[in-house]
């Protein structure tokens, strides 16, 4: 028996080079296995950073519930550039320019700010040790010791929680590091009872960030909207950047703004690829 998922619309898009696929289940009752979601992952032409899943809301107030996916079928709370593209297939279908998704991490809100330019309110970053969470206490996650220690990497980081742990690590060339050997290191480090999202950045001024990311679950993307407010918020917090700046990544530009009610809005383009269907052969070594 093939996977009932097939044979239903899916969505290839990309945030600012962050290759996302949503999935609307909406109306169809259905969820997906984290062996569909690599199986998807597997298909050709679909491979994701992350699969966007909308199912029916779980709340009057709220448009769709959403899951998210990792290609390793692992799941995420949070994906700000996954959300703008979600945000561009449900305004397609007539839910409005302004929207609510629930998630495992909470509420998450998206308005449109251009035909293809969106804003997400990723919340408030939450900084305790625990809360990121770290394997050992950490009097001030602005400089978190990183022991024991990985060759190549920086003695410390700043850890951040924006829906997901991440850890930022500020280096003067992203663009020199091995991050196919050091992504992976880092990701499991012992530190980091869930993983993290791994992070270089580099100040270029205080307004503008060039950052690479390592991105738990997945490995290196193009682009990464959670680790680009987890990188201000540290930025900001050690006094190298103003509140609001510019962060390059591979794949494009994000605007993020850490506000004065504590939540940080990025914003940020998206585009669609195409629209295909999911075919049954993508499903094939699930029967095996």
């Amino acid at each position: 028996m093939t996977s009932p998922l097939a044979g239903l619309p899916i969505f290839r898009m990309n945030g600012i080079g962050n290759e996302i696929l949503v999935l609307d289940l909406r109306r169809a009752g259905l969820e997906v296995a984290p062996a569909e979601a690599r199986a998807i992952a597997r298909a050709p032409g679909l491979r994701f950073d992350q699969l966007m899943v909308l199912h029916a809301p779980r709340h009057a107030d709220a448009n769709a519930y959403m899951r998210i996916y990792n290609t390793d079928g692992s799941l995420s709370a949070a994906c700000g550039n996954g959300t703008r593209c979600v945000a561009y297939v449900l305004g397609r279908a007539g839910e409005g320019e302004a929207l609510t998704l629930e998630t495992e991490a909470g509420p998450v809100r998206t308005w449109r700010a251009g035909e293809t330019r969106f804003t997400v309110d990723m919340g408030a970053p939450r900084l305790g040790w625990r809360d990121v969470p770290l394997a050992a206490e950490a009097p001030d996650t602005r400089n978190v010791p990183l022991a024991p220690e990985v060759q190549g990497a920086p003695a410390a980081f700043s850890a951040v929680n924006m829906g997901n742990p991440h850890a930022v690590f500020f280096v003067e060339d992203p663009l020199a590091l091995d991050l196919a050997t050091l992504g992976p290191q880092l990701e499991h480090h012992r530190l980091f009872p869930e993983r993290a999202n791994i992070s270089f950045a580099k100040i270029v001024a205080p307004d503008e960030i060039l950052l690479r990311v390592w991105e738990r679950g997945t490995g290196e993307t193009r682009a990464c909207g959670s680790a680009a407010c987890a990188t201000l918020v540290a930025a900001a917090r050690a006094g190298l950047s103003a509140r609001e700046a510019r962060i390059r990544l591979p794949g494009g530009e994000l605007v993020i703004a850490w506000g004065p009610d504590d939540h940080v809005m990025m914003t940020g383009d998206v585009e669609l690829e195409f629209e295909t269907e999911l075919e049954a052969g993508f499903f094939a070594e699930l029967d095996a």
